[in-house]
């Protein structure tokens, strides 16, 4: 079968950092064809290039698509020939609608006047494809990060796509969201859309890719058909990292000690729509150097009930009973949550959990402020000695803490926004999807990090949607569903289907 696209050698620089070097990818017609590596690998760049992020002229090389040499200088003029990339970072106005988001810069009008009533009714029948039930007059500012991902993917399908680009497609879905994507996926290749995928999801990759290509520090390490009797996870995982993984989850002996946090009658109502309950009644416990976890699928309530325990950072008409090592807290703003020992990393580390703007020092220190100041003067020599130890201690790669957290891989922001609520000193930690978007390698210190929290006594609350991840890392772990908590299974008797039994139990 013909390739649809051919890159052959491509270099890219920042600064005199190459990023990628010597990189050639060849892809064929109606097929999906995946592209592995670590964080900061080159793959979003590579794809950047491709669509004209990156402008012809910017880097070495040549591209050749559909048969003819292309120099794309905008990614409008990638689109006009039929090239569709969805990055990781969402690119959404919350304040638009979802049907207006679908359309921005090509909307449906007659003589200039915008048809509001197909707009709409063809942005259903796109979220229809996608599987989102969700009126499309909602703003998107109402959607939690993994419906946001759908919206753009519907977007993405509205135009006259030949290559379909996704990056991460599937790191804020749930197993069942991730399932009906991947299948959507398959039904674009039976309708001859070519589809790249870039995933760190291998067994995604297993299921989805006929072909894989490993990039790994800017070069091309080799490209393979998933046909091929070695085409295995650990072949893959070999290739991005240089390295045998033999467990994915590092070894941890639990040291469990007496209940520090607790939660009871936790009840948490929208924050618009105030008489919709979305968190009914829950009740829960974390010991000290327990790791828990919460698992449900979208919009059953995990991120609703660790935001709103965290200083009412979410909801309406909350109510319920905090403990700490048995005796009351309050919890009502985020301070206060801080000051009792609390420390929240959000899902959406981009939007919520980092200044991207900043360096690495402002961030890692951003929610201990009073640690260094005096005065009200921040101490800025203090801050950099603090941040260049957690630097090394977290093994975040950066040549200093100056760098712009904006810069760094996925994977080391997220170490920076440990590192900034482990510098706040909390007794209870809330992980919320603490490895969404992570290569292999880097989930791999990740979890190191959690089983050391864990070590030092602390309790350790992890949501995510990846059932083996929970299984691999906890000690018990809730389900939710609906709002409310369904089950709860220690770690000997759990199992995804014990657990997605609970997840799907609905309300009484």
């Amino acid at each position: 079968m013909s390739a649809i696209l051919a890159m052959r050698s491509i270099t890219k620089d920042f600064s005199g950092v190459r990023a990628l070097d010597g990189v050639s990818l060849e892809v064929e017609r109606g097929k999906v064809h995946a592209i592995c590596g670590e964080n900061g690998a080159g793959k979003s760049t590579l794809m950047k290039v491709l669509s004209g992020v990156y402008p012809a002229g910017s880097y070495e090389g040549s591209i050749e698509f559909e048969g003819h040499d292309t120099s794309y200088r905008t990614i409008n003029d990638s689109e006009a020939d039929g090239i569709v990339i969805i990055h990781q970072e969402l690119a959404l106005s919350p304040y638009l609608s979802i049907a207006e988001n679908i359309f921005l810069g090509n909307e449906i009008s007659t003589r200039g006047v915008i048809d509001w009533d197909k707009t709409n009714s063809e942005a259903q029948l796109l979220l229809a494809r996608v599987g989102l039930d969700e009126n499309p007059a909602t703003r998107i500012m109402e959607l939690g990060v993994g419906k946001q991902q759908l919206v753009e993917i519907a977007k993405a399908l509205s135009k006259r796509v030949k290559l379909l680009i996704l990056d991460e497609p599937t790191a804020a879905l749930n197993d069942e969201d991730s399932a009906h994507l991947l299948d959507l996926i398959n039904s674009l290749r039976g309708q001859g859309i070519t589809s790249i995928i870039i995933s760190h999801k291998l067994k995604e990759i297993r299921k989805i890719a006929d072909t894989v290509t490993i990039i790994r520090d800017g070069k091309t390490i080799e490209t393979f058909s998933m046909t091929e009797p070695d085409a295995t996870e650990a072949r893959i995982i070999k290739s991005m990292v240089g390295r045998d993984l033999d467990n994915l989850f590092p070894p941890r002996t639990p040291d469990i000690g007496e209940e520090l946090f607790r939660v009871e009658n936790w009840t948490v109502h929208h924050p618009i729509d105030t008489a919709r309950v979305v968190v009914d009644d829950a009740s829960f416990y974390v010991r000290a150097g327990e790791v828990v976890g919460f698992a449900g699928l979208m919009g059953a309530g995990r991120t609703e009930l660790a935001m709103s325990i965290f200083g009412r950072s979410y909801g309406a008409n909350i109510s319920g009973e905090v403990y700490k090592a048995g005796k009351p807290i309050e919890v009502r703003t985020v301070s206060e949550a801080i000051r009792n020992g609390l420390a929240y990393a959000t899902e959406d580390r981009k939007r919520y959990g980092l200044n991207l703007i900043g360096g690495i020092a402002v961030n890692i220190t951003a929610a201990a402020l009073n640690k260094l100041s005096k005065f009200g003067i921040v101490d800025r020599i203090t801050e950099n000695g603090v941040a260049e130890g957690f630097r090394k201690q977290m093994n975040i790669k950066a040549p200093n803490v100056s760098v712009l957290a904006g810069k760094l891989s996925g994977g080391n922001q997220q170490k920076v926004v440990l590192s900034k609520w482990i510098f706040s000193g909390p007794d209870v930690l809330i992980l919320d999807e603490p490895t969404r978007g992570i290569d292999v390698g880097a989930k791999y210190e990740i979890y190191g990090i959690i089983n050391q929290l864990a070590a030092q006594g602390k309790a350790v609350i992890v949501i995510s949607s990846e059932l083996p991840e929970l299984l691999g890392i906890c000690d018990r772990i809730y389900a939710i569903s609906e709002g409310r908590i369904t089950g709860e299974v220690a770690r000997d008797e759990a199992s995804q289907e014990t657990l997605m039994q609970y997840m799907t139990a609905g309300k009484d």
